[in-house]
């Protein structure tokens, strides 16, 4: 593992589009079937990442807060190759454990989490009703053997304060994880 800051997606940025495999349903899932009266939270997580592991509850309280009011969609784009526990099996088995139902997508060819400029899992990316970033960065400022439990405050801040017409603090962190595992 070699950890790796996110590399802070200029805030304003549309919300890239995409068509990927759904592991959850098995079908493709385009970005077009966001519902566009919502905002959208976009993560980049991957099965074997300490640090993603480190948030998997904390993943399932944003899911029950936030799923009736924004979209939201995972996306692994690790190389399977060397990496298969990554792969759409092993996908739809953790979102099957976790409970999870939203989207759980496969980048098989990576080119989404580059539009992205994703460098690492986790990140998040939270798009207003317009489709425009308002943040990018980290869940909050706890980690794997941090003693600290994780809270989601910083992305819960964030999406608490959008949701309330209020300004989403522009001073954000970036996410620290596991590397994509880049083919």
């Amino acid at each position: 593992m070699a950890l790796t800051y996110s590399s802070m997606l200029e805030l304003g940025s549309s919300l890239e589009k995409f068509n990927l495999l759904n592991t959850v349903s098995g079908n493709d899932f385009s970005s077009s079937e966001l519902d566009e009266a919502k905002p959208s939270l976009i993560m980049f997580i991957c099965n074997h990442c300490p640090y993603v592991i480190h948030y998997h509850d904390e993943i399932r309280r944003l899911a029950n807060d936030f799923d009736n009011t924004i979209n939201m969609v995972a996306i692994s784009s690790n190389d399977i190759k060397e990496y298969p526990q990554d792969g759409p099996d092993k996908m739809r088995e953790l979102w099957e454990e976790l409970g999870l139902s939203f989207p759980y997508l496969f980048d098989s060819t990576q080119d989404v989490a580059k539009q992205y400029k994703a460098e690492c899992t986790p990140e998040f990316y939270l798009f207003d009703s317009s489709h425009k970033l308002v943040y990018r960065g980290r869940l909050d400022e706890s980690s794997p053997n941090s003693g600290s439990e994780p809270t989601g405050k910083d992305l819960r801040n964030a999406i608490e304060n959008m949701l309330n017409n209020e300004e989403v603090n522009p001073d954000q962190f970036p996410s620290m994880g596991c590397n994509i595992k880049w083919k």
